[in-house]
């Protein structure tokens, strides 16, 4: 397999994976198109945050924001932001799948197995040119 595919694949399948679940993660948390849900990690988040601001959910806070998501979708800037984290975390562990599939395919290998002896012979040829040349003079 060509190196680094599982880096590309894990970078597409994450950006594409984030943009179409994020809707979803929003209304399974509460943030509906009809308002936030009762009784869900929505109404409770905007249950803490007015109350700790005197009774009212601040312009620009997190629950506003998840809100406005929730009931409008996602902007462009914030889907380009959503596919961006997601793309990113899809590469790191399409990485990791590289970095594990191409140690497990280079690990030890028996040498009666190769039938390439053309390396030996070069090896042996450059040790000989090695020990001929005087490398450090007296």
């Amino acid at each position: 397999m060509a190196r680094g595919l599982f880096t590309i694949i894990g970078l597409t399948a994450g950006a594409v994976g984030a943009v179409v679940l994020a809707p979803v993660a929003l209304t399974a948390a509460g943030f509906t198109s009809a308002g936030i849900a009762a009784g869900s990690l929505a109404a409770s988040m905007m249950s803490s945050v007015a109350i700790s601001n005197g009774g009212a959910v601040a312009a620009g806070s997190l629950v506003a924001i998840l809100q406005s998501a929730g009931a409008a979708g996602l902007t462009a800037g914030v889907t380009a932001a959503v596919a961006s984290v997601g793309g990113a975390a899809g590469a790191v562990l399409g990485g990791a799948a590289d970095l594990f599939s191409s140690t497990k395919s280079s690990g030890p290998q028996d040498p009666s197995d190769s039938d390439d002896d053309g390396d030996d012979m070069e090896l042996q040829n450059v040790l000989k040119n090695l020990e001929s040349k005087e490398l450090m003079p007296l």
